[in-house]
């Protein structure tokens, strides 16, 4: 009877997330448009749902936003919109494999590393307000590297032409990327993460005691 009761929890508490992605990815509150780029607040509830249910709820998650992103990109194209949706790429089959890997391999990736590292550093860090950020912080760091190091590796040569640059310049506009976006993602991670994710892992405690 206990196990089924936190099973439904963690489904109720599941679509939940599943719930506050969709509504920031349709609204357009999860993306922020950057001149290069859209930045991100939807990494957020993905490490939350990692944490509090492991790694296997925050691949689902990721999914749901790689699945927002797509959506974002096609709907409301910006420069890169071709990394990010399988119908805005200009080079067919390859082109739809490589945009499905970076909008939602990598966010399917962003919850899997968050949900581990949540157990590694709960586990050597033991305390919550320790773990909690540096699980936020290290996850949204690695999804940043991911996502930009994958369009290096996998689009360069379009990357080049949408910003009328040539190829040897591409690494640099991409690390350039990495620190301007990814840096304020992660603090923005830590702080949220170790506030929302604490008061969830106490009213989770409690629930459990029930």
């Amino acid at each position: 009877m206990q196990k089924r009761k936190m099973d439904t929890r963690c489904m109720a508490t599941l679509a939940m997330l599943c719930g506050v992605l969709l509504v920031m990815g349709m609204t357009g509150i999860g993306f922020i448009p950057l001149p290069v780029i859209k930045a991100t607040t939807m990494h957020i509830p993905v490490i939350l749902g990692a944490v509090l249910l492991g790694p296997a709820a925050g691949a689902a998650l990721g999914g749901v936003f790689g699945l927002c992103s797509i959506w974002a990109n096609t709907t409301a194209p910006g420069l890169l919109a071709f990394a990010f949706s399988p119908f805005m790429t200009t080079e067919g089959l390859p082109g739809v494999l490589k945009s499905l890997w970076i909008a939602l391999g990598c966010r399917i990736a962003l919850g899997v590393i968050a949900g581990w590292l949540w157990r590694l550093t709960k586990k050597t860090l033991k305390e919550d307000y320790l773990a909690l950020p540096v699980t936020a912080a290290v996850s949204t760091i690695c999804h940043t590297i991911l996502v930009m190091g994958s369009i290096y590796l996998l689009l360069a040569q379009q990357y080049a032409q949408a910003k009328n640059v040539a190829v040897t310049a591409v690494f640099g506009l991409v690390m350039g990327t990495v620190t301007a976006s990814g840096i304020p993602e992660a603090i923005a991670a830590a702080v949220l993460v170790t506030v929302i994710g604490k008061a969830l892992l106490h009213l989770t405690e409690r629930m459990k005691k029930r």
